[in-house]
């Protein structure tokens, strides 16, 4: 992480001195230093340069020289210049004399014209400075603006080094402001789910070892005592009830099996639900229809004639109602209500019983996988898993699912958005 925030600052600072400074010296070099500034000790030149060679300084001397800017009139073999195709008639060479004068030079045929010594302006020194501050003050706000993408990006690795060794609840937190905001949340999210998927894997785990394990043990008992029932002096009446019980047994695993293939089928499916138009009263009528039974207690829905449509999986939303109908079968005394209910923007149907109420302790608690509360789980024969699953349905629908109990009442409740509202949901994620 120290190397990429070096490589990268510094690219940015390289880039900017070095871009900057050439730019810098290429205007000085072609622009400050040349045309006007030159120009005068040019033409005098090359005025000079028309004469005769024994009249350039009678001339020289009758010009009105400025003190602070001297010129003379020396020959070519006086002057020692590593390259003399430096100088030319057409430019002025400039050379320092010492830290505050310089020299100017311009050929004059076989003779050079010098100006000079010339005082340095004491400005040009402090230009170089006043550069070099210049792009150190733009590496610095570079510097600003990498920093916190390195102490971001490191908050980053850290949480997935601890993630990578299994800390499933591991968030990330960044300022509102950090450019990589997106990054983090996609993780917190992933983490999250992932967190969940393990956790649900170790429900599962649990549940398979410990809900099975009784039937398997009443199996494995029966078994042992088979051979006393299959005798050909057995009473019938008896091996008959003997093998219902077996039978019991197997259909109690399969119902569980069946939960658990359902749950994780909708843990696990992340693709979006084929959702269709359906009739939620047709639905409705035709799950009470079937689960209506003279042992447990009257199922009372009145249809009405007006289709209430909604966007859904229609297998989905059956099981889901079929799932409240069977919990308030298995908990209400004398009556059961559904009831639909539709607005503009929402659509409910509600299961009511009129059984025991869930303790508020509970009530938080209900739609998790494999919880069940503790005043009726002796006589509870579900798994815990038909409110989670009806749950996940929900949220597959971009819907939710509500609780309200007391003693002698309680209501779960569907809701779902309307078709209208589900399509401008749907337009909002793409």
């Amino acid at each position: 992480m120290k190397r990429l925030f070096i490589s990268l600052y510094l690219l940015l600072s390289l880039s900017v001195l070095g871009i900057g400074w050439t730019l810098d010296s290429i205007w000085q070099n072609n622009v400050e230093e040349s045309g006007a500034l030159d120009a005068p000790l040019i033409a005098l030149a090359q005025l000079l340069a028309k004469l005769p060679e024994e009249q350039r300084h009678f001339y020289l001397q009758e010009l009105k020289q400025n003190p602070d800017y001297p010129i003379k009139l020396i020959d070519a073999s006086q002057i020692a210049i590593s390259d003399q195709s430096t100088l030319t008639a057409n430019s002025v060479l400039i050379t320092e004399q010492d830290d505050d004068h310089e020299l100017h030079f311009v050929k004059v045929n076989d003779q050079i014209l010098v100006a000079g010594p010339i005082e340095i302006d004491p400005r040009k020194r402090l230009r170089g400075l006043f550069t070099l501050f210049f792009y150190l003050s733009l590496a610095f706000i570079a510097l600003i603006w990498v920093w916190p993408l390195s102490r971001d990006i490191k908050t980053l690795r850290n949480a997935t080094k601890e993630f990578g060794q299994a800390n499933w609840d591991t968030q990330i937190t960044l300022s509102s402001r950090s450019q990589v905001l997106p990054l983090a949340i996609t993780f917190n999210e992933m983490a999250q789910q992932i967190s969940t998927l393990i956790e649900n894997q170790k429900h599962l785990s649990n549940a398979v070892s410990h809900e099975i394990r009784t039937p398997l043990a009443r199996l494995k008992f029966a078994l042992a005592l088979m051979p006393q029932y299959c005798k050909p002096d057995s009473d019938v009446q008896r091996r008959t009830d003997f093998l219902n019980d077996m039978q019991q047994d197997v259909k109690e695993m399969e119902n569980l099996l069946q939960e658990l293939l359902t749950y994780a089928s909708l843990e696990s499916q992340r693709k979006e639900v084929q959702l269709e138009h359906c009739d939620l009263s047709v639905l409705t009528k035709q799950t009470v229809d079937r689960l209506s039974s003279t042992i447990s207690a009257p199922i009372e829905f009145e249809n009405s004639d007006t289709p209430v449509y909604l966007m859904g999986d229609p297998s989905l939303i059956e099981r889901a109602i079929q799932n409240l109908i069977t919990n308030a079968q298995r908990f209400g005394r004398q009556s059961i209500q559904v009831e639909i209910k539709q607005t503009r923007e929402l659509v409910s149907l509600s299961v009511a019983d009129d059984g025991q109420g869930i303790p508020l302790e509970d009530q938080c608690k209900i739609f998790e996988p494999f919880y069940r509360s503790q005043s009726v789980q002796n006589g509870n024969k579900g798994h815990g898993l038909g409110l989670a699953i009806i749950k996940r349905i929900m949220e597959r629908h971009n819907g939710k699912v509500t609780l309200e109990s007391r003693d002698g009442y309680t209501c779960f409740t569907l809701i779902w958005p309307t078709p209208a509202q589900a399509k401008n949901k749907s337009q909002v994620k793409k």
